[in-house]
């Protein structure tokens, strides 16, 4: 009997070891609705409520933390946290870097914006810096110019800095219906990248897979597509 005990108090500290890992969740913070900071001084949005309910699921105790955008991958190659959920799209070049898990949010629309319906969007536009959108623009005959957050790349339009801003969709129009009609959709949009995913360091492959279940069961229970309808509206895309 002795022995069955003590084997089971083996069993339930492994188990309750297991369930304290502490993982580090970084994110931007300024980039809604998939990240930001509200007006408790909280990180929120759509990743805040994923990140939170793919760790309880994968059995997991998550602190989050905020970094710039341009810094993300190497703040993560050097260890200042253990994941990137950040609204990054998951890509070829990325991946020659990071390891992704599978995605959280489906592959969606970028687009262009403007201050009038006219605007040039081969002329001079703004974008986020390391984004697919930058590469996009870089590509595409217009002339670049690169902004450290999302909101710079707003008033880079709006005080006559850029054209148009080129960016996520999802990201630009609460901005576009909340301008009151000074700022509008111009142009065609473009699909690019293969949907948001979570960024890991390539070594962690035990931790991309507790994530990689996680997400696959959100998927499976319709709760991960309530919650981008919550977040992005009735017409944003789902799995």
């Amino acid at each position: 009997m002795k022995t069955v005990l003590i084997a089971a108090a083996l069993a339930l500290a492994a188990a309750g070891g297991a369930a304290a890992q502490t993982v580090r969740l970084g994110t931007e913070g300024a980039y809604p609705p998939f990240n930001f900071i509200n007006e408790s001084g909280q990180i929120d949005g759509f990743e805040r409520e994923v990140g939170d309910e793919l760790c309880r699921r994968a059995g997991l105790t998550c602190e989050w933390v905020t970094t710039d955008w341009d810094s993300i991958i190497p703040n993560l190659t050097a260890g200042n946290y253990d994941a990137i959920i950040a609204g990054m799209s998951i890509t070829e070049e990325r991946a020659k870097v990071i390891s992704f898990t599978q995605n959280y949010f489906p592959p969606a629309a970028s687009a262009y914006a403007a201050l009038s319906a006219d605007a040039n969007v081969k002329g001079i536009v703004a974008a986020q810096v390391n984004t697919i959108q930058a590469g996009h623009v870089a590509e595409s005959g217009a002339t670049l110019v690169e902004f450290a957050t999302p909101d710079e790349t707003i008033a880079a339009v709006r005080n006559g800095q850029a054209d148009a801003v080129f960016a996520d969709k999802d990201f630009l129009k609460p901005i576009v219906e909340e301008s009151g009609g000074a700022l509008v959709f111009v142009g065609e949009e473009v699909q690019l990248g293969g949907g948001v995913g979570m960024g890991l360091r390539q070594s962690d492959t035990d931790l991309r897979d507790k994530f990689d279940a996680a997400i696959a069961s959100m998927k499976a229970d319709g709760s991960l597509n309530a919650l981008i309808v919550k977040w992005f509206g009735a017409d944003a895309a789902t799995f």
